[in-house]
């Protein structure tokens, strides 16, 4: 390897032929190796042998993709690098390769390849020195004279321009300085070319150029670029000391000949991307997020550990996040309440009517916080049956206020870290649903709908309603502890609604730190309005019609509401609102115009059944409601397109029918889907004086039956209610069968005790009730009329029912008022506070004995 012009290359070297980077002389480079001409190279010649010769291989660089790599060997660069493996690491993950430490020595040409397989084989020409990254640097380019002198000059006094412009404290940089210092002028072009961050065609270009003042002129607009990127970056940036570091990445292996710096810009001068700026930038965004004091301090801790953690470690993308979500929570970040009081009530009602409950809170809230600014979210709770908009009044709300708005569905959660959020400790945690909620919105005073708080689950991980109880407390959620965050977090500005379909399956303890406002199922009249107000428009749109080409009758709205949907919300009504529109779009589709169908005879009528009858009655319909418009437009739904559209009515109206037999009594029940009349029926006949009772009764209703029994043969003489062979015990050789009809439906409650008590007394006195009173409410063994929840639903009923008069218990009274003023001027209310007052407005003429019962003794204390 020796010979009087210093040290030699082999003359026949193995060749790697490389697509990822370019070796140049000085530098040290890692290359991963896993095509088959390589992976023999490496087998063969690095791993057997024992030589230094035989860790000497040549460098070409290949420009050929490794994809569409093939047997054929590719077209050789004319000029490549002798270099020395100095590690070889091999790996069969995702498949076998070897990855390679090569370090540069010098140049060669390829004079002629003596094989190909199993690897490449040449016979090279050795073009550089190779002594002169040995030997301490000399004056030999210095000292001459002309272009090259200068060349090397200036270039010199670049690159300790550029060691200039970074912090000299940092060891890596002042040991670099030293070896500047220290190497021939020769070998800076090669150095400079590889240390900065420059692309493969520009290294290409340097390591062809094998004149040296060729190699100068190449290297030396690289460096100019990367000082004037680095002036622009330092005024763009105000770079201090303290940021120097981060921006320049300078690392130096043991090697003594291997140095790489890399700056933070490439050969075109833009800016890209750089760690240590990052970190910077983070610091910046953490002493701008104006978090508070505690959560600061936890924030500069992570980020002096982020510091000095190395990229590679899997707690540093961890800490990153972290940072990063606590900058992006907003802290301080707020909007401004709109508190204009006519304009939020004007769009409260253009959004949905009735509802009156829910908008006098808001405004209520509204009023309070334009006289107090520092007022707490209130926590409201919605409780109503489905479908009767308890979630959009939530959207409508913020929309009132002028907030954020952000919906958590809790239906079905059952774990606590849903909420709170997982520690940091664990693999994949994250925030819960509220930190969560207040990044997406990114202001801290949003409105927070909990839909279905209801319907939480719990499970192994925890109860999550446990979890809401700090989130949905006014006294504790200013300082609400993520176990992700683990530093406090303000939600006192949160306007929190939870909405649900009960109460019952809601914890005491959550319930009692919400304020519930009921939401009730609406009245015929209310879903009518809600109909042609809303919903019609909605589905029109939706359909792509117009009200110029469908028109929806009160009349046929009230058919639908009563005879196809049974609800206490409209969702079913919307459904069945679009069902129709759905049929008409298919007669606007086809171009049918319902002009051109010729007029059907009532024969005809009754003899044809589907679209035909349909155009007809429609054409019918225009002539006779819209003569302005054009006669096909619009059509008009009524009773017998509706039946021909969505077939026979679902639901049949119960009417009150004529009492024509004694023991029959009309009572009134609640449902969720709203109030119901019901009939119920008694019967004696011979026997032992036993009581059967049927209809799915629950035990409260069947317990009402024993007590009116009980109270009636208590009574029985005072009322004449004799037996059937005319004794004093109304039970006496009779058996007594009650009844409710609807047997396939569970009824349960105590609001039926007047209704047995006046059927059974109407049995056992042989008179009728009257057949236009229906009546509802609790009854006592003392014969007191007790107050019952649902008048509101009941009373409409009634009404729907045909019925003239309705009891009521007398602590009932003040539920009228929520009685539309329609419904109170049609019907008499009867308030009784015990059951003789039931009995005399039930039956004509009133009841045998029950006045003397009025005169109770009056007793005196004796202490």
């Amino acid at each position: 390897m020796t010979s009087d012009g210093g040290i030699q290359i082999p003359s026949r070297l193995p060749l790697l032929l490389t697509h990822e980077g370019v070796l140049l002389p000085g530098s040290t480079v890692r290359f991963s190796v896993d095509s088959p001409r390589n992976m023999h190279l490496v087998s063969q010649r690095l791993l057997r042998g024992t030589s230094l010769k035989s860790t000497i291989i040549g460098v070409i660089p290949n420009t050929r993709d490794p994809e569409h790599d093939t047997d054929d060997l590719p077209t050789l660069h004319k000029i490549g690098t002798a270099g020395i493996a100095v590690q070889v690491v091999g790996s069969n993950w995702p498949k076998p390769h070897y990855t390679l430490l090569i370090t540069g020595l010098c140049r060669f040409s390829v004079s002629s390849l003596l094989k190909e397989r199993p690897f490449v084989l040449a016979e090279v020409e050795q073009l550089d020195k190779l002594d002169q990254y040995t030997i301490p640097a000399t004056e030999s380019v210095a000292a001459e004279d002309g272009e090259l002198g200068e060349l090397s000059q200036k270039f010199y006094q670049a690159a300790v321009q550029l060691l200039g412009m970074l912090d000299m404290s940092v060891p890596v940089v002042a040991k670099f300085r030293r070896l500047l210092d220290s190497l021939p002028r020769e070998t800076l072009p090669d150095v400079v070319a590889s240390m900065i961050r420059t692309s493969n065609k520009e290294k290409l270009q340097v390591l062809d150029a094998v004149s040296l003042e060729e190699r100068f002129k190449k290297a030396l607009p690289m460096l100019t670029k990367q000082i004037e990127g680095l002036k622009l970056l330092q005024k763009t940036r105000k770079i201090s000391p303290d940021n120097e570091k981060r921006v320049t990445n300078i690392c130096i292996s043991p090697l003594p000949l291997n140095v790489c710096v890399h700056t933070p810009f490439n050969l075109d001068g833009d800016d890209e991307d750089e760690d240590g700026d990052d970190t910077a930038v983070l610091e910046r965004k953490v002493h701008g997020a104006n978090m508070p004091e505690a959560a600061l301090r936890v924030c500069l801790k992570e980020l002096k550990r982020l510091k000095k953690m190395p990229q590679s470690m899997p707690e540093y993308a961890l800490t990153r996040n972290y940072l990063d979500l606590m900058v992006e929570l907003p802290w301080s970040k707020s909007t401004k309440d709109c508190l204009d009081i006519r304009a939020a009530r004007t769009l409260l009602d253009n959004d949905h009517y009735a509802m009156d409950k829910l908008k006098r809170r808001v405004l209520e809230y509204l009023a309070v916080r334009q006289l107090k600014t520092t007022l707490k979210g209130p926590i409201l709770c919605f409780v109503g049956p489905p479908g009767v908009g308890k979630t959009s009044v939530g959207r409508s709300i913020a929309r009132t206020l002028g907030r954020e708005f952000h919906r958590i569905a809790l239906g079905g959660v059952c774990d606590q870290s849903d909420i709170r959020g997982h520690r940091r400790t664990y693999v994949g945690s994250m925030p819960g649903r509220i930190i969560n909620g207040l990044k997406t919105v990114g202001v801290n005073n949003p409105v927070f709908l909990l839909d279905e708080v209801d319907k939480l689950g719990k499970s192994l991980q925890g109860d999550p309603a446990a979890a809401l109880l700090e989130v949905l407390d006014p006294e504790q959620n200013h300082s609400f502890t993520d176990h992700y965050l683990n530093v406090a977090f303000d939600l006192s500005q949160v306007l929190f609604i939870a909405t649900a379909n009960t109460t019952a399956t809601i914890p005491p303890a959550l319930l009692d730190r919400m304020e519930v406002l009921q939401v009730p199922g609406y009245t015929q009249e209310e879903k009518v309005e809600i109909a042609h107000r809303h919903l019609i428009p909605n589905q029109l749109e939706q359909h792509g019609l117009t009200p110029q080409q469908l028109h929806i009758p009160q009349d046929t709205t009230q058919d639908i509401i009563s005879r196809y949907t049974r609800e206490a919300g409209v969702r079913s009504l919307e459904r069945k609102i679009g069902a129709i529109c759905r049929a008409v779009a298919v007669k606007v589709a086809e171009g049918h115009r319902a002009t051109k169908t010729e007029a059907l005879t009532p024969e005809s009528q009754t003899q044809q059944g589907g679209e035909l009858s349909v155009c007809e009655h429609l054409t019918q319909n225009v002539k006779s409601m819209n003569k302005a418009a054009p006669p096909e437009m619009p059509i008009v739904i009524d009773h017998i397109a509706l039946k021909d559209i969505l077939g026979p009515p679902l639901f049949e109206m119960e009417v009150s029918e004529r009492l024509t037999l004694p023991g029959v009594a009309l009572g009134l029940a609640w449902t969720p889907l709203g109030g119901e009349i019901m009939f119920v029926e008694a019967s004696r006949m011979e026997g032992d004086g036993q009581l059967t009772l049927t209809g799915q009764l629950g035990d409260v209703m069947k317990e009402s039956a024993h007590l009116a029994i009980s109270w009636l043969r208590t009574n029985a003489k005072t009322y004449q209610l004799t037996n059937m062979m005319g004794g004093p015990d109304p039970l006496e050789g009779a058996d007594i069968h009650l009844h409710f009809p609807a047997g396939a439906v569970t009824k349960d409650g105590p609001s039926a005790g007047v209704t047995i008590v006046t059927c059974l007394a109407s049995l056992f006195s042989g008179r009728l009730v009257r057949s236009d009173v229906a009546m509802t409410g609790e009854i006592t063994l003392r014969g007191l009329v007790l107050p019952v929840g649902g008048i509101k639903d009941k009373v409409l009923a009634a009404h729907r029912a045909g019925v003239k008069c309705v009891i009521l218990p007398k602590r009932n009274e003040k539920d009228l008022e929520e009685l539309p003023a329609n419904v109170r001027a049609d019907l008499d209310f009867v308030t009784a506070g015990n059951l003789d007052e039931v009995l005399n407005t039930a039956f004509d003429g009133g009841f045998p004995g029950t006045a003397s019962t009025h005169t109770h003794p009056q007793l005196t204390s004796k202490l």
